[in-house]
C-alpha cells in the first residue's frame, strides 16, 4: 500500500510540471503566430510597394506602346491627307485648263485667241502619280521592342529590391556544419576543424568507403537536413574555380555524373570568369565583380535553394519548385589547382551580420 501511495504521490507531483510544460508550449506557439503575423504584414507591405512600382512600369510601357502606334498612324494619315490635297489641287488646275480650252475653241475673237493661247501652250505642272502610294504603317516588331524595353526596365527595378533585408532574414537560419573526411575525394586536404578544403595534388591511399567521392574532387558535410530551413556561407576568395551548394544523400559518388537537380545536385559553379547554376541546360548568370563569399539558403519544405553574394549583400540565383525526398548535405568542390593557380581553400565561414 505504501508503495502504491508513493507511486501515486510521484505521479501527482509530475502533473503540475506537465501542465506547466504544456502552458509554456502554448505560449511558444502563440509567440510564433504573433511573430508570423508581424512578418506577414511586413512582407505584404513591402511586396505591395514593389508590385505597385512594377505595375507602374507595365502601365507606362503600355502607354508608350499605344503612343508609338498612334504616332505611326498619325504620320500615315498626314501623308495621305497631303497627297489628297495635292491631287485635288491638280484636278482643279486641270479642270480649269479644260474649261479655258473649251471656251477658247469657241471664241471668234482672233486677238483674244492668240493672247490666251500663249498661256495655254504649256500644260500646268503635274506629278507622275504612277509610283506614288500610301502604305499602311508597319507595326512589325513594335510590340517586341516595347516588351524588350519593359523587360529591361523591370530588371532594373528588380535590382533595386533590398536584397540586404532578404539576406539578413535567411542568415538567421545559419547552421554549424563541418566537412566529413569519409566522403572526401582522395586528392582533397581537409583542415583539422573540418572548415576548409583544398586540392592537395596527390591521390592519397585511403580506406575504401562507399560514402567517398571516387571521381569528382568533392566533399560533403557530416550534417544533413531533412526538413525546415538552413543556411551556410563559404569563402571563395582567390579561387579561379569551384562548385558549391547542396546534394541529396543518394547521389552517385563513383561515376562522372552531371551535377544537375535531376541527379541530385543543386550547385553554383565558377570557372574561367564564368558563373553558372548547373542544370540541364545550364543557367548562365551575370558575373559578380570580386565574388568572395557565397551564402547558400535552403527551404526544404518549400523546395527552394538560393545563393547570395554575401559581401555585396545581393541575391545571385534561386532554384524554385524543387522536390526533396531525402536528406540534403552541403556540398563543396574546390576544383583542381593548376600549377599553383586555384590553390586557395574553400572555407566554411561563420555568419557575420555586420558584413
Amino acid at each position: 500500500m505504501k508503495v502504491k501511495t508513493a507511486q501515486l504521490g510521484k505521479r501527482g507531483a509530475e502533473v503540475p510540471q506537465k501542465i506547466q510544460e504544456r502552458k509554456q508550449k502554448i505560449k511558444e506557439i502563440k509567440d510564433t503566430v504573433e511573430l508570423s503575423n508581424k512578418d506577414a504584414d511586413r512582407e505584404i507591405a513591402h511586396g505591395g510597394q514593389v508590385f505597385t512600382a512594377l505595375i507602374g512600369c507595365v502601365e507606362k510601357g503600355r502607354d508608350e506602346f499605344n503612343q508609338t502606334v498612334k504616332e505611326k498612324l498619325k504620320s500615315t494619315v498626314k501623308r495621305a491627307e497631303d497627297l489628297i490635297k495635292e491631287l485635288e489641287q491638280e484636278i482643279e488646275d486641270l479642270t480649269n485648263r479644260s474649261s479655258e480650252v473649251k471656251r477658247l475653241s469657241h471664241t471668234e475673237d482672233h486677238l483674244h485667241f492668240l493672247q490666251t493661247f500663249r498661256s495655254l501652250k504649256d500644260p500646268p505642272p503635274t506629278r507622275d502619280w504612277t509610283t506614288v502610294e500610301v502604305r499602311p504603317p508597319s507595326y512589325v516588331g513594335t510590340l517586341r521592342r516595347s516588351l524588350d524595353q519593359l523587360e529591361e526596365t523591370l530588371n532594373m527595378e528588380m535590382k533595386k529590391l533590398p536584397d540586404d533585408a532578404e539576406l539578413k532574414r535567411v542568415q538567421q537560419y545559419e547552421v554549424d556544419v563541418t566537412l566529413d573526411p569519409d566522403t572526401a575525394h582522395p586528392r582533397l586536404i581537409l583542415s583539422e576543424d573540418g572548415k576548409q578544403v583544398h586540392d592537395g595534388g596527390v591521390w592519397k591511399e585511403l580506406p575504401d568507403n562507399p560514402k567517398r567521392f571516387k571521381s569528382n574532387i568533392s566533399v560533403l558535410t557530416r550534417q544533413s537536413f531533412s526538413s525546415g530551413r538552413f543556411y551556410f556561407e563559404v569563402q571563395v576568395k582567390d579561387k579561379t574555380g569551384w562548385w558549391l551548394g547542396v546534394a541529396r544523400e543518394s547521389i552517385d559518388r563513383t561515376g562522372e555524373t552531371e551535377w544537375t537537380p535531376e541527379t541530385g545536385y543543386w550547385t553554383l559553379w565558377y570557372y574561367n570568369d564564368g558563373l553558372v547554376f548547373s542544370d540541364n541546360p545550364d543557367v548562365r548568370l551575370p558575373l559578380r565583380a570580386e565574388l568572395q563569399k557565397v551564402g547558400v539558403f535552403v527551404d526544404y519544405d518549400e523546395g527552394l535553394v538560393s545563393f547570395y553574394d554575401v559581401e555585396a549583400r545581393v541575391h545571385i540565383y534561386s532554384a524554385t519548385g524543387c522536390t526533396f525526398t531525402e536528406p540534403l548535405y552541403p556540398f563543396l568542390c574546390p576544383w583542381y589547382h593548376e600549377e599553383g593557380r586555384n590553390s586557395a581553400p574553400l572555407i566554411i565561414s561563420p555568419v557575420n551580420q555586420t558584413d
